[in-house]
């Protein structure tokens, strides 16, 4: 991959209480995975009240730490897109797969 719009697209976000999240969609530049416990949370989920990101929906994936996701390659994920949503935690990847 050799720029951020390479990277794969967040082509859904339905955790409404996530300051990034614009009508389903994120607007973060890019999210991380997170590793910790045992599902793969969106470790950019901010529960705030004051919306933030970009004045557009352009979000990739910058960063992967689930290892074992079959979609992880060298901690960058290698899914045509991955969807954000309520799982274990608030916030979490939903295209995860091991």
């Amino acid at each position: 991959m050799t720029s951020l719009m390479d990277l794969p697209a967040v082509s859904e976000c339905t955790v409404d209480g996530c300051s990034y999240n614009h009508e389903h969609a994120c607007n973060a530049a890019a999210v991380t995975i997170g590793a910790s416990g045992s599902d793969a949370n969106c470790a950019t989920f901010i529960p705030l009240g004051v919306k933030g990101g970009l004045d557009r929906v352009v979000s990739h994936v910058g960063a992967c730490q689930r290892a074992d996701c079959t979609h992880n390659s060298s901690l960058e994920c290698t899914a045509d897109a991955v969807r954000i949503g309520a799982g274990a935690d608030s916030a979490d990847c939903l295209t995860y797969a091991v």
